[in-house]
Parts: C-alpha cells; structure tokens; sequence
C-alpha cells in the first residue's frame, strides 16, 4: 500500500490531521496500536452517558477547539462549581470552605471529550483508518513496517504519539542521537496520572451546597472534581490518584475501595453507593507511557518542537502531537494546534 501521508497514531492529534488532510483531498492512511481510537482520550460509558478517564477541560479563549467543537456540532459548557469546596485533613476531618481545587471557569465537551474524537473519527473514510496496527519499524524511504509484518509507504510519515514512544519504534538509519535524547527527556502529558470516576443515579451533594471539588491530605484521592453530564442522567465524581505509580502497582485491588470510602467521607454515605466505578491508571498504559513517565513533571512543562527534531530525514518524517505544540502543550488545544501547523506544512508541499 502506498498513500501521500501516513499518520502513526490515533489520538486526538492523528485524527484531527486526518480531519484537515481528508478536507483538503489529501491522500491519507492512519494506523493506531490500539484496538480502540482517541489515544489519552477515553470515556466509560453508561447507557450512552459518556464520563471521561483522560483529558476534560478547556479553557475560554482556546479557539480551535471551540471552533472545532462548533464544526462538529458538539458544543462546550461549564464544569460545575457552584457550592462549597471541601478539604479533608490527614485525620479525616472534613473542613468546608477549605479547599482549593475549583476548576471554576473551565469548560466540558459536552457529551465527553470522547465525543469529538468519536465525531472526528466519525468523518473519515474508514477504509484509510486502521485500529490495531501497531508499527514496529520505519525506514527512509520511507516505509512503516506493521507488527504483523505488513508494510506500508508513504511520501512522507507522520508520528502522533508521544514522543517518549518515538524510541519504541526501530527506524533505519537511526535517528540522530541527540534527536533520539531530545525526545526522551519530553514528559508524556498524564503519563503518571491515575484516574478514578464514580457514578451516581444524581448529583446528590449538589442538594447540599456542595461543587463537589474537594482537596485531600489523606487520599487516596488528592483531588476531586464534579464529572456529571450536561444533561443530569447521572451525577459523577471523579478524582486524581495522590499515589505515585509504584505506589499504585503495589496497593492493587484496595485502591477503589480506598477511594469509595474516601468519597464517602467527604460527601456523605449516598457516595458508598455508586452504580459505577472505573479506575484508569495511564502509568500503565503501553501505547501511552513508558518508564521514565512514572515520576511526574514537578509542573506543567515548557512543552516545544526541539530543534533537534526538525527537518527529520529532509521532512520526509514529521511529528505532530501535544507535546510539541507551538502553544498549549500537553493540552487539548495543544494537540489541535500541533496539528494545524503540520497540516499547513503538508498542504503547502
């Protein structure tokens, strides 16, 4: 098989390049690891109800999402923050008033954030997007070679994956070695991060004056947030494991009911029942993370398109993912972005 573009990897930065590529009559294939598409982007649904186990928020002035969002036929609402915030001391004791962790003007994608990749996915010929194609070498001419042995040319490859997993991949001639620690030292957005979502028939702590944000010092849980729908099916909450992700491997099976108990300590004894929980833990991820994302950033990193990394084997292989945004890396807007200045490259050629 031969095609103009090929796009490795199916998260919201593959299929939004697909997205530009398909609009402009561009010749395209994608091929994602994954048997599923979305990458770090993952919902649990419930009767339809999507709750999201990656990124949520985006922010107002982030414009290709919302405009993207709107093209789509999606749209955006505020996360919930009315109410109290909540902080539980190391001793349990649960303060009001105390926390610290609103998320107040922030917006949702209404429907989950799964539901603009799904409506991305949606838009493209399904015959030129391959799920549970895994590629395991790449050469200069260039040519992807697929774990099944299957091959696949292109007059250029573009790589949407984390750039941590650029070095899962055998590329011949190898890659420069500076280009090769260039990537290496880019954190994986998330990759550290653990997730967990509890689902309610309603939002019940809204009746009590609560936002359902709270902060904690005893966790398991460091950080809690509403997740309900827009619509009000179901109340949610979800929180951020404080663990770190050995810490996570070791404690196993306890976690959930840790954090059950905890939510039921901070929002009264209706969070002990659930109708649905999930805990999503992207430290063990594979076509996510890789060991050295085991230890988080200690912030949010200057995210950027190392030089190292540019005009890759005379353009013929490019990278478009979040953490090499021009602006708003490792951020929903960022993936979008990174994109827009590869479509924009490609087309121009």
């Amino acid at each position: 098989m031969h095609t103009q573009t090929l796009i490795i990897g199916g998260g919201l930065s593959g299929l939004s390049l697909a997205h530009r590529l398909a609009q402009a009559g561009h010749d395209y294939q994608l091929v994602e690891a994954r048997e599923r598409l979305g990458g770090r982007i993952k919902s649990l649904v419930i009767d339809g109800a999507k709750f999201d186990l990656g990124p949520s928020w985006v922010w107002p002035g982030q414009n290709r999402v919302a405009q993207l969002v709107s093209g789509l036929g999606l749209n955006l609402f505020e996360q919930w923050s009315v109410g109290d915030q909540l902080f539980e001391q190391p001793t349990g004791e649960v303060m009001r008033n105390a926390g610290f962790m609103s998320m107040a003007g922030s917006l949702r994608i209404a429907g989950g954030s799964s539901a603009l990749t799904d409506a991305l996915a949606a838009q493209l010929d399904p015959a030129r997007v391959h799920s549970d194609h895994a590629v395991s070498s790449i050469d200069n001419r260039p040519k992807a070679t697929l774990a099944d042995g299957k091959t696949i040319t292109a007059d250029r490859i573009v790589l949407c994956i984390p750039p941590r997993l650029i070095g899962n991949i055998k590329f011949t001639p190898a890659l420069p070695d500076n280009a090769l620690k260039a990537l290496q030292a880019i954190p994986t957005w998330m990759g550290a991060h653990a997730k967990f979502i509890a689902v309610y028939p309603t939002a019940f702590w809204r009746d009590d004056n609560l936002s359902g944000d709270a902060s904690s010092r005893r966790g398991p849980l460091a950080e809690i947030h509403d997740a309900s729908p827009q619509d009000g099916s179901y109340g949610a909450l979800f929180g951020f494991m404080g663990l770190p992700a050995d810490v996570r491997s070791q404690v196993g099976d306890a976690l959930e009911p840790a954090a059950i108990d905890q939510l039921a300590n901070l929002f009264g004894p209706k969070a002990r029942a659930p109708i649905a929980t999930k805990l999503e833990d992207w430290s063990q991820a594979p076509f996510t993370t890789t060991q050295a994302d085991a230890t988080p950033p200690p912030g949010h990193p200057p995210y950027t398109m190392p030089s190292e990394v540019r005009d890759l084997w005379n353009d013929k292989l490019l990278l478009a993912v979040t953490e090499m945004a021009p602006d708003n890396g490792g951020l929903i807007e960022g993936a979008l972005a990174a994109t827009e200045v590869t479509a924009a490259q490609i087309l121009a050629t």
